[in-house]
């Protein structure tokens, strides 16, 4: 008699059958668009979709043709959570690129997923998105960085009192404490707004964005005196670039200056 083969572990067959979700990226006129389209409705990040992530940041920190990038998902939520295997180094990732980047949120930005959209410099919400951060309730805290860039965003108060209670704020709300930048009604209209920024953001000057965006972030842990230094020199290099001798002579002849980034 033939043996029959052994059975494979349910477990086993979970792990080769699971879905692991995908990055859609597209590039246009120097924006880098990276849309999440999770494995199922709850809208929780895998493994495989973060290190597709750390790959595309990794990208557009490299390539000079790609000036900005813009983070959305295609399902009724932004992100509601993490994997917990989840590759530690992914909302950090974000938050260092020098480059500017925009959050356009699509829907609900829980837990880990707030937690990424608050490592982007500007984010775009529409109406209906809720924000809120959870994990006290678990027993658990957050670990990508909601203890930190929340209260520099809305305030230690109204940051403790999300984080200690686990209330949802909701969009006006969210606009009002500054936690997000821009409101859209519509998906249509945050469409809108977020090409508006994208558009507002590329016809700027590069190098200058990616100077003022090290000055910013780099100020915040530095006194007044020593963030003030820092601009000082970023000033005065950025003086020495192509892209600001374009920008005085396109000043001078009344013209539209066209940057390369150099």
């Amino acid at each position: 008699m033939t043996p029959r083969p052994a059975k494979k572990s349910r477990a086993g067959r979970a792990r080769r059958t699971a879905p692991a979700g995908v990055i859609d990226v597209a590039f246009a006129s120097g924006c880098v668009s990276a849309t999440l389209r999770f494995p199922s409705p709850r809208a929780i990040l895998t493994p495989a979709m973060a290190v597709r992530m750390l790959e595309l940041f990794e990208h557009v920190e490299d390539d000079a043709a790609a000036r900005m990038l813009a983070l959305t998902s295609a399902g009724a939520a932004f992100c509601v959570g993490f994997d917990d295997a989840v590759d530690p180094r992914l909302v950090e990732s974000l938050a260092v690129l020098s480059k500017p980047t925009v959050a356009i949120i699509n829907g609900d930005a829980f837990d880990e997923g707030l937690e990424l959209a608050m490592a982007a410099d500007i984010r775009v919400a529409i109406s209906s998105a809720r924000f809120a951060i959870t994990q006290v309730k678990r027993g658990a805290m957050p670990h990508f960085g909601a203890t930190q860039r929340l209260p520099r965003l809305i305030g230690a108060s109204n940051a403790l009192r999300l984080m200690l209670t686990g209330t949802a704020l909701g969009a006006d709300d969210a606009l009002r404490s500054g936690l997000v930048t821009y409101l859209a009604g519509n998906p249509a209209d945050l469409a809108a707004t977020g090409g508006r920024v994208a558009e507002a953001i590329l016809s700027r000057a590069p190098l200058a964005a990616r100077l003022v965006k090290d000055a910013v972030l780099k100020g915040y842990d530095m006194t007044l005196d020593q963030g003030i230094r820092l601009e000082e020199d970023l000033y005065a290099l950025l003086q020495t670039t192509s892209d600001r001798a374009e920008g005085v002579r396109a000043f001078l002849e009344k013209r539209k200056p066209l940057f390369r980034g150099a």
